[in-house]
């Protein structure tokens, strides 16, 4: 199912991509250099072909496919690495203090593939590479053109005077196509065209995911001889056409290349999108929608900021998909593959086929489940925000908060988040149970955090069909844990309205870990040091003092007469909620002085 969506995929990219995907017997890999040659076959020129940035890269290139290199030498198709075409390449001994190190045994499998399939050949260019490698000698590599910079990159070539590469020449071409015809393949049903064909015994590879292999990996390889059945040897256990095991793997390293929109990379998982749909501008606007919606992006100004914030708004209310563009349809069908690296072959860590309207009920369902009043944010957390707050926080000389690194998140978690978001199941229990620990840790019980915790506490109970969770304040609520965390927020006030905010430690510093996990031991111990604090604003603010007193009271009149002696991590949880309502309940506009009375953490 998987690679039949791909292959559709590729015919769509084929008809609409004006070449961005190559055509079969083709790849597109990275090319670091052109030799240019003359007619006589003599090295002329080396051009770079490089990326324009602070640190230039190989630029892609439409290249007859490479050979998967297992075990052994086999040369590639008029292009390879330097240690083929030329027979040097860097030294593998870093310490040496040599140029470059040859390499005759790769050279001369390259020289005598191209001589014997060239020596008849017509083409002015095809002539040209048969006496460059006839005549071209490794050792004499350093009198040349060419400079050290080459060493190890991907070179093609180029006739001196043309625009097009050797490789692009029909006659090239035409001796390629029957190069891939003369395999000894055997024929099958293919399992994804159902055509009588023949059948691909080594998948092209397939690079781009995260933390795998750079010269790539496969979805479809048989390494082992455990892995293989009734005598059939690598692919011929699971046919695959020639023609489709290319489409598949092209279209994905397509969806993964870096430069492109529909790949998120999080932790250990790398998720890739798209979208089938009867016109392309609307399979390209659920594209759009679904990266909009999955990983928002930074606003870069206040006007991008209010349209980002009106269309998530109009998503969280599950508005219909033409509200947001009129090129969205319910229907329009989508697929989502998440992948992860692993030793021989790549892990599926999920694949969804569904439609673009159940995708829009999902980010609903997520956006609705971590919201919070008042907002902890401008703009929508994306997958990537999520994660980053996994991480424990730390501070710089000035109190300023150090930026966080993605690759110290759990690297585990963020498969499992991506699932949760794209399926409605619950959200990692992981993610609780790491919040819960850095607030006891690091102190920093942010609005994005706790609202991570309302969201797994808000889908767990809304599955088992349990009460929901406000996204504010809540004076109804008689939930002990709730209580106390508000409890706590109205003593950490008292605290501060009467000794200032310059205090070292606050009662949160001191005890916040305490009062969420064994309310028991600290909560008498509190309100004894409150009495103190309360007659001490009375003396200066007597009518601020009596409303916090009768705060108190009402928070105190609900709880039972004994304080729990242990919380549980769904309590605990409770707790750091009931304490971010009240502690922003605040965040109200005074109806005397007009005014913003902030007294919230963010």
């Amino acid at each position: 199912m998987i690679l039949s969506a791909l292959t559709q995929y590729y015919e769509r990219l084929i008809t609409t991509s004006n070449g961005a995907v190559p055509s079969f017997g083709f790849s597109e890999e990275k090319i670091g250099y052109i030799l240019v040659l003359s007619e006589r076959g003599e090295l002329v020129d080396l051009v770079p072909n490089l990326s324009e940035e602070k640190k230039p890269k190989p630029r892609l290139l439409n290249v007859p496919r490479p050979e998967k290199r297992t075990s052994g030498i086999k040369p590639n198709f008029l292009w390879d690495k330097t240690a083929y075409v030329l027979g040097v390449g860097l030294p593998k001994d870093k310490k040496s203090e040599a140029l470059f190190e040859l390499s005759m045994p790769t050279f001369e499998a390259f020289r005598d593939l191209h001589v014997s399939l060239f020596k008849n050949a017509e083409d002015k260019g095809l002539k040209a590479l048969v006496l460059f490698l006839k005549n071209w000698k490794p050792e004499n590599f350093a009198e040349s053109v060419l400079s050290p910079d080459v060493l190890d990159a991907n070179v093609v070539f180029q006739l001196d005077g043309l625009r097009k590469y050797v490789h692009e020449c029909l006659e090239a071409k035409t001796i390629w196509r029957a190069q891939l015809q003369s395999d000894d393949a055997k024929e099958a049903m293919c399992l994804i065209t159902g055509e009588q064909a023949p059948i691909s015994r080594l998948h092209p590879a397939i690079k781009g995911v995260s933390g795998g292999q750079s010269s790539g990996v496969s979805i479809v390889s048989f390494n082992k001889e455990s892995f293989e059945s009734f005598g059939k040897g690598q692919g011929d256990n699971a046919p695959v056409s020639e023609q489709a095991a290319f489409a598949y793997t092209t279209a994905l390293n397509y969806l993964l290349r870096k430069e492109n929109d529909q790949v998120i990379s999080l932790g250990d998982t790398t998720l890739v999108f798209w979208a089938l749909a009867d016109y392309e501008r609307k399979a390209k606007s659920a594209e759009t929608f679904f990266m909009t919606g999955f990983n928002p992006p930074s606003p870069t100004d206040e006007s991008e900021a209010k349209a980002l914030a009106s269309e998530l708004e109009k998503l969280a209310k599950g508005r219909p998909l033409s509200e947001i563009s009129p090129d969205l349809e319910p229907n329009t069908q989508f697929y989502i593959l998440g992948l992860a690296p692993n030793a021989a072959r790549l892990s599926i860590r999920f694949w969804l086929q569904t439609d673009l309207g159940h995708i829009q009920q999902r980010f609903a369902e997520h956006f609705q489940d971590i919201a919070l009043n008042p907002l902890p944010w401008k703009t929508a957390p994306s997958s990537y925000r999520l994660l980053l707050e996994l991480i424990p926080t730390r501070y710089e000389s000035n109190g300023n908060k150090k930026k966080k690194d993605i690759n110290d998140a759990p690297a585990h978690i963020a498969g499992e988040l991506m699932r949760a978001i794209l399926t409605g199941q619950r959200y990692p229990r992981a993610i609780l149970t790491q919040l819960l620990s850095r607030f006891r840790a690091d102190g920093d019980i942010s609005g994005l955090r706790v609202a991570m915790v309302k969201s797994v506490l808000q889908r767990e109970f809304r599955l088992l069909g349990k009460e929901e969770i406000s996204m504010s304040l809540d004076g109804s609520n008689d939930n002990p844990a709730y209580l106390l965390g508000r409890l706590f927020a109205v003593l950490e006030n008292i605290q501060r309205l009467a000794l200032g905010d310059k205090v070292n430690a606050t009662i949160t510093d001191k005890y916040y870990a305490s009062a969420s996990t064994v309310p028991y031991s600290v909560y008498p111990r509190l309100l004894s040091g409150s009495k103190h604090h309360l007659s001490r604003i009375r003396k200066d603010k007597p009518g601020l003092a009596y409303s916090i007193e009768r705060e108190l009271g009402a928070i105190m009149g609900i709880l039972p007469t004994e304080f729990p002696r242990h919380f549980s991590i769904e309590n605990q949880g409770r707790f750091s909620i009931g304490y971010y309502h009240q502690k922003n309940a605040r965040f109200a506009q005074s109806v005397e002085s007009n005014e913003l009375i902030i007294e919230g953490n963010e």
